[in-house]
């Protein structure tokens, strides 16, 4: 069973940033798929960032682009997310999910991720 525990939330003022981090337990690294997703209130989750099992690849949402940067140690078990010039619409639960998986496909759809992490407060303020 793969456990995810999400850390590195808090309050940041707008133009700030941020990194949040994931830990995986249970499963072999080199063979999960990882994305962020985020919720915030009254909203439906939406997708963030997402990256192949190998790493080699991501994608993002367009909200994000240019700002939110997904990385892995798989050594570590760790997966990455660098916030940068955070938005006050950035404001939201981010969540680590992960997908088991033996393609270099990436999952940008919730549905397709089997593991979840508990999430992290992300505040950014005006």
């Amino acid at each position: 069973q793969v456990q995810l525990v999400e850390s590195g939330g808090g309050l940041v003022q707008a133009g700030g940033s941020l990194r949040l981090s994931c830990a995986t337990s249970g499963g072999t690294g080199g063979n999960l798929a990882m994305g962020w997703f985020r919720q915030a209130p009254g909203k439906d989750r939406e997708f963030v960032a997402a990256m192949s099992r190998s790493g080699f690849s991501t994608n993002y949402a367009d909200s994000v682009k240019g700002r939110f940067t997904i990385s892995r140690d798989n050594a570590k078990n760790m997966v990455y997310l660098q916030m940068n010039s955070l938005k006050p619409e950035d404001t939201a639960v981010y969540y680590c999910a992960a997908r088991g998986t033996l393609s270099s496909a990436i999952a940008i759809d919730g549905g397709q991720y089997a593991y979840w992490g508990q999430g992290t407060q992300v505040t950014v303020s005006s």
